[in-house]
């Protein structure tokens, strides 16, 4: 009898409802939407379907409201964007779906702390995943006819606008076409970026239920199904949480182009002179690129980020530049408890290389020789080598270096398979490092290359899972180039399955060794070649990946033709950069080139923990410090 009642009140739930929502499917049925076409249809499906393998309600409730923006106002009939605020529902009961709003204040009206309240004359559009075996027979016919992806093992979308009545009750119509284009839009972007929300474990009342977020802003580039496209193949769609942040749209003639992210700039032009009192050597400043004493260096009193010689320079450059850019120095700013790792024991911010070198002990020692300038006239990839593994590493304890040596006892499922890691703890802890071990420094490098192709390129670890190899071009190689015994960490952690050939080109490898192949591993080769990747691509096997460390893309006029090849290849592309203001040009660059970020700008779990300082700013700088990617 218990379990004949637990079903029959699961059914009701799942029928009616007990909690957020607006209760029952309506039986709108996106067959009678004026214009639209099968092929549609089923787009509409598919990324209802991949939104829902991404469990957003794990996470997300009601009271977490989340600002979008797809596109720009004018590309939408009404001149302003359709349903600006959305909030998920059925987290912990109710409905299992969102809602979209109007406006902001539309959802803080409609949400209450236990129901949905329906607010009269507010209209509302609303996604919600329903059993199959409850939904309406028009729907139910509509999917079996066009064969419709199924939302997990047995739901699918159901979608209407609804209108709250003065009466209490309810009014439904079937979404428009154009609706659909930002729903549609709506749930790939935000099955990209909700993963990337961090708890704010601090805010909040402490006896809320409700897990916290930090504010949370970025853009990402939607691509259109071909039926749905109107004259352009992408969108850059915007999700903020809270709702509410400050933008302006630049007037573009181009139908694809992203909203520039502005945040507001101070009310008052106020000037506060900043001594610093850090020890760095020097500075150069924003305005005039003077070189500064460290102790004489100002810095702008609000964002605390750019560094000037005077005042002057930095009254000129807030009129110039800086005015509008302040805010989101600030916001960066902000981020340097986020992103400092506290884990390690050994000294992690760098002012003067050699001095820090020297406090560990491995100065002008092994691979760390390219820590520092005092070997900056031999070429990459000819230091010296004097012995074996320990003498790369500088002659640290046993405990402080990865040894050449298997992971033992790792199965998955019975059987070897490459270890999945996701961050620095993780790698030490099965290493046995200590965490007085600065190896991390250098080990960025090849770590993140493996979290790449086992965490962020599903191809590629689908291939590594197979026993299969994948191919790696790796551009613009430097420092790397004398870390290659670094690499051979890679084979241990592919554990026995799977193999990566990794071909690094670049104008850096030395002639004498450009067309040599190096087996660091078993399981890792690596070959080198000079040059432009434009020019040497023709002759090198076909990549699954590329990828471009620490790549500084608004720096070098050569990445024009590289990036102009990746995208005639199509191939997954990832890119890293040392802070965020450089991945802000590293994707002006990319949209230059007509390459979309599919992969948003993102803290790398394997970034250096070794914080180095910027010329002209103070922002946190890292090895590696974030990854974002293209054709992914």
């Amino acid at each position: 009898m218990d379990l004949h009642l637990k079903n029959l009140f699961g059914r009701f739930q799942e029928q009616f409802g007990s909690g957020p929502g607006l209760g029952p499917g309506s039986g709108t049925c996106l067959m009678k939407v004026e214009d639209i076409n099968p092929a549609s249809i089923k787009s509409i499906f598919r990324a209802a379907a991949a939104l829902y393998r991404t469990d957003p309600w794990k996470r997300l409730r009601p009271g977490h409201l989340f600002g979008i923006r797809v596109g720009k106002d004018s590309d939408w009939s009404s001149k302003k964007q359709l349903f600006p605020c959305v909030q998920f529902i059925g987290g912990d009961g109710g409905d299992l779906g969102f809602i979209m709003f109007r406006s902001e204040n539309n959802a803080r009206r409609m949400t209450g702390s236990r129901e949905t309240i329906r607010v009269p004359n507010v209209e509302v559009l609303r996604v919600t995943f329903e059993l199959e075996s409850i939904i309406f027979p028009s729907n139910q016919r509509m999917i079996r006819s066009l064969a419709l992806e199924a939302s997990g093992t047995d739901r699918f979308p159901a979608i209407d606008v609804a209108r709250c009545m003065s009466s209490g009750g309810l009014q439904f119509r079937n979404p428009t076409l154009e609706e659909l284009r930002f729903v549609y839009a709506f749930m790939k972007a935000i099955s990209l970026v909700h993963p990337l929300l961090q708890q704010d474990k601090e805010a909040g009342p402490k006896w809320s239920r409700l897990m916290c977020f930090e504010p949370f802003i970025e853009t990402v580039d939607v691509q259109w199904p071909p039926e749905m496209a109107k004259g352009y193949d992408l969108v850059a769609v915007t999700v903020s949480h809270p709702p509410g942040q400050a933008y302006e749209e630049k007037t573009s003639s181009t139908a694809s182009s992203t909203p520039t992210k502005y945040t507001e700039p101070p009310k008052e032009d106020v000037f506060v002179d900043m001594k610093m009192t850090s020890t760095v050597g020097f500075r150069q400043c924003a305005m005039c690129d003077k070189d500064v004493n460290g102790e004489q260096s100002l810095s702008c009193g609000q964002c605390r980020a750019v560094i000037y010689c005077s005042p002057v320079c930095q009254k000129q450059h807030w009129k110039e530049t800086h005015k509008s850019l302040c805010s989101l120095y600030k916001a960066m700013m902000e981020r340097e408890e986020e992103l400092a790792m506290k884990i390690f024991s050994f000294p992690c911010s760098v002012d003067q290389p050699c001095k820090w070198l020297e406090s560990l002990g491995i100065h002008q020692k092994g691979m760390w020789r390219r820590k520092c300038s005092c070997y900056s006239h031999c070429p990459f990839g000819l230091l010296p080598v004097k012995g074996g593994l320990w003498d790369s590493w500088g002659g640290l304890d046993d405990e402080e270096y990865p040894r050449d040596s298997p992971f033992h006892n790792h199965l998955r499922e019975g059987r070897s398979s490459p270890i999945l890691l996701s961050s620095w703890s993780e790698y030490y802890n099965l290493r046995s490092l200590s965490l007085s071990s600065p190896v991390a420094d250098i080990l960025s490098h090849a770590l993140t290359v493996y979290y790449i192709l086992t965490s962020l390129s599903i191809s590629s670890k689908n291939l590594l899972l197979k026993g299969k190899e994948v191919i790696l071009h790796y551009l613009g190689p430097e420092g790397e180039l004398d870390w290659i015994p670094a690499f051979a960490e890679i084979g241990h952690l592919l554990n026995g399955l799977g193999n990566i050939q990794i071909v690094m080109v670049g104008p850096e490898v030395p002639t004498n060794l450009s067309g040599t192949t190096s087996g660091i591993s078993s399981r890792v080769r690596v070959n080198l070649v000079r040059g432009f990747y434009q020019e040497e691509a023709t002759y090198l096997p076909p990549p699954h990946v590329v990828v471009a460390l620490n790549c500084g893309l608004e720096c070098y006029a050569s990445w024009t033709g590289a990036l102009d090849l990746i995208k005639s290849m199509g191939i997954p592309a990832f890119f890293t950069d040392q802070c965020e203001i450089s991945c802000v040009n590293a994707k002006q660059v990319l949209r230059g080139a007509g390459l979309h970020i599919t992969h948003p700008v993102t803290p790398n779990p394997f970034r250096s923990p070794v914080r180095y300082h910027c010329p002209s700013n103070n922002l946190p700088s890292y090895g590696n410090g974030f990854v974002l990617g293209v054709n992914t």
